[in-house]
């Protein structure tokens, strides 16, 4: 009996937009994972400023968006926790929920790479889950040769085997606040859901 995978999917998600849950998609076909879960965190450790919008707002618009795909979920395990949140805890704790014959998968950004070898226990992170570097199409693999010498060799050529080619999706929460702020439209950059919710509440103005 083949084991069974779980791709978890952390970040501030401020908002979440269609990129999100795109390449969260991709990521269970490409890994085979019969679940992907969003866990939205209260701080970034590497952070000095908070998300702009509350834990129960992100968490809301999170389960907005992924209505309906019923292989998505939202965990609030991380918001929970007393910040910062770090990565290594949160992938424990699904581990001891779910057993040590799941297979577990961490999403990062290719962006994340650089900062890599300051997160909490980087290398317990490596070894305790497959660590899977999202790459946007049309741009360079990601390389991880230059940590070698830091993390060794195994843990390089596992970082390279979970690797995970997704589409370019020209959208940012960034810039989706930053329209917001200035009063222009983003229905087109969020599920019609999670426009709704942002104007009911007025969110990020």
């Amino acid at each position: 009996m083949a084991n069974r995978k779980i791709v978890l999917f952390g970040g501030t998600f401020d908002p979440i937009h269609p990129g999100h849950t795109a390449v969260a998609s991709i990521a269970g076909e490409y890994t085979g994972a019969e679940k992907i879960i969003f866990i939205p965190a209260k701080r970034s450790p590497l952070k000095h400023f908070l998300p702009k919008a509350g834990d129960d707002d992100r968490l809301n618009m999170i389960a907005l968006a992924i209505k309906g795909n019923e292989n998505f979920e939202v965990s609030d395990c991380e918001l929970k926790q007393p910040e910062p949140s770090y990565t290594l805890e949160t992938v424990k704790k699904f581990q001891a929920q779910y057993g040590i014959e799941t297979i577990l998968y961490w999403l990062i950004g290719a962006d994340s790479i650089n900062d890599l070898q300051y997160w909490y226990r980087i290398a317990e992170l490596i070894d305790q889950c497959n660590l899977s570097v999202m790459y946007r199409a049309g741009f360079d693999t990601p390389d991880f040769g230059r940590f070698e010498g830091i993390w060794g060799a195994q843990r390089i050529k596992k970082l390279q085997q979970n690797v995970i080619p997704t589409p370019l999706i020209d959208i940012s929460s960034t810039e989706i606040r930053r329209r917001l702020a200035t009063g222009l439209d983003i229905s087109d950059m969020v599920a019609p859901a999670v426009a709704d919710y942002i104007y009911q509440h007025g969110l990020y103005r």
